[in-house]
């Protein structure tokens, strides 16, 4: 399939400026490692998240909007987690083996921390006051993670994945009004890109608790397929194209 490069854009308010921002087309962000079909330009704007252990990490979050539809992407990076823990445990009492921490779970538990992302993000959508419909492991591009869909009390839908990649936790959410079509396409458009903007594919299955805290050397690449499209430019201007 072709890929569309997607820009950040000056919004102006026109007819055709407001049309072409539902069209939908693959918005690549090289600095947080992903492409994915947008309905439109999403705005991008810095964020926190707390971690199971409560570390405050940075975040980043990508959003648009489609009618009354919502979609977002959250992204979470861990990388900066040890060196958090290393300030942690400076401060922990005596006697607090959960502060300091144990050869498998890392000092500060960071370790364990980093395992527990993706179904810590699963929990706080199961919180919620809806039915979840579904929940399944999936993988995209072969990075392993799950979907889930959830009924609301508005009879709203809400569609999800969570992963993990690269030390950074991904979490894709869409809520589609009751009539609406299902947001499959969306919830199932993640992929990923490295520094230079070209796609990736692994031969066998990435995990980050293994490949992602370096217990295994991360997978050998997939061959790219004969024809396949160069990669998109980056994502240029504004906040979405700081490297």
């Amino acid at each position: 399939m072709m890929r569309t490069a997607a820009f950040v854009i000056t919004f102006f308010v026109s007819t055709a400026g407001l049309a072409a921002a539902q069209e939908w087309a693959e918005f690549q962000s090289i600095r947080d490692g992903f492409t994915v079909t947008f309905p439109g330009q999403p705005t991008v704007k810095d964020a926190t998240w707390k971690s199971q252990q409560n570390y405050v990490l940075p975040a980043r979050q990508y959003t648009a909007d489609r009618g009354r539809a919502h979609y977002s992407i959250t992204v979470v990076d861990y990388r900066g987690i040890e060196r958090m823990a290393q300030e942690r445990v400076k401060t922990c009492p005596a006697g607090a083996p959960l502060c300091v921490g144990t050869a498998l779970g890392g000092f500060g538990m960071w370790k364990h921390d980093v395992r527990e992302a993706p179904l810590f993000a699963t929990m706080q959508f199961l919180q919620r006051d809806a039915k979840l419909t579904d929940l399944s492991w999936s993988q995209h591009d072969m990075v392993v993670g799950q979907e889930l869909q959830m009924l609301n009390t508005d009879q709203s839908r809400t569609y999800g994945y969570v992963a993990m990649h690269d030390m950074r936790l991904y979490i894709l959410e869409a809520t589609i009004p009751a009539g609406d079509p299902p947001a499959t396409l969306f919830q199932s458009s993640m992929s990923w890109v490295d520094a230079s903007g070209s796609g990736i594919r692994y031969q066998t299955m990435y995990s980050n608790e293994f490949h992602g805290l370096g217990v295994y050397p991360v997978p050998a690449r997939a061959p790219a397929a004969v024809g396949a499209p160069a990669a998109a430019p980056p994502e240029r201007g504004g906040n979405a194209g700081a490297r």
